[in-house]
């Protein structure tokens, strides 16, 4: 088995909970006991795509929510799936955890993150492969697939056509886009987990009214305002969250660290899961008052 993937099984939980009016399954992995740090997903995923991170972070107890509309966790039904909507909602869950509770946030998920942080106040926050601008300013090819993924998005919930945006080649070309890795094996494995989790949104109206938000936000608007130590990690071949915008994301915080890994892409959590653990550990670790 690749090096990415080896590693032994961590202690467990799920629950099922109402977090600020909404149903959400959580999934918490590592010492009940643990400093927590609440992890949120992407744009289409679950809690599984940050399960390879989470078995790697053993003096935590990480908590992954499937974010309401995907996975195991029903819709909204009091706001709509945007930028705004989600932030409130981890607040409260990143309440509930209690203080001293550190926040992550991958892609989409980054941008969640970072909005929440700005009113929240966590002890601190990592974003993984962040969002620095948003898709639909990119230009050139990244900017051209963008469009073409929104029209095809768009087209489709008009016509109600669920089954095509469940469709495993939309997920084979999430991993060609975002993966860079050249290790066979873990390849597979990236196009398996895509093809099992990339369709299991709610409905087309929640999934539609997160791709806008997803395509339309970026972490950079609100990173002023974020008071807590922040760590970046970003993948240096990064299609998706180019290298140049995360520089200019990490300046905009007031208190931020960028650290790139070369020969990675936009999966960070799978690809090298155990490189951005050690970071993330070193992270927290060094900051005032974590235990020694």
């Amino acid at each position: 088995m690749t090096a990415a993937l080896r590693v032994g099984a961590p202690r467990t939980g799920r629950a099922e909970r109402t977090v600020d009016g909404a149903r959400t399954v959580v999934h918490t992995v590592g010492d009940p006991a643990a400093p927590p740090l609440l992890a949120l997903h992407g744009l289409r995923g679950s809690h599984h795509g940050l399960a390879p991170l989470a078995a790697r972070l053993p003096g935590l107890r990480v908590v992954v929510p499937d974010l309401p509309g995907f996975g195991a966790s029903p819709p909204f039904t009091d706001r709509a799936h945007d930028v705004a909507g989600y932030a409130r909602w981890a607040a409260a869950l990143l309440r509930d955890l209690g203080p001293g509770a550190a926040l992550l946030g991958h892609s989409f998920g980054s941008v969640v993150a970072t909005a929440t942080a700005a009113t929240a106040a966590p002890r601190a926050l990592v974003l993984l492969n962040p969002i620095a601008e948003p898709a639909s300013a990119a230009g050139g090819v990244t900017g051209a697939g963008t469009r073409l993924t929104a029209l095809l998005h768009e087209g489709a919930a008009r016509l109600r056509l669920d089954g095509v945006l469940r469709h495993r080649l939309l997920a084979d070309a999430a991993t060609a886009t975002m993966a860079t890795t050249t290790d066979p094996l873990l390849r597979h494995w990236i196009a398996d987990e895509h093809r099992a989790r990339f369709g299991t949104f709610a409905d087309v109206r929640s999934l539609l009214e997160a791709f806008r938000a997803a395509g339309s936000g970026s972490a950079r608007s609100w990173a002023p305002r974020v008071t807590a130590p922040v760590l970046l990690l970003a993948g240096a071949r990064d299609r998706v969250a180019p290298v140049a915008g995360q520089h200019a994301l990490a300046a905009a915080f007031p208190d931020a660290r960028l650290v790139l890994l070369p020969r990675t892409g936009h999966l960070v959590h799978y690809e090298a899961p155990a490189w951005a653990a050690r970071e993330i550990t070193g992270f927290l670790g060094g900051l005032p008052g974590s235990p020694r």
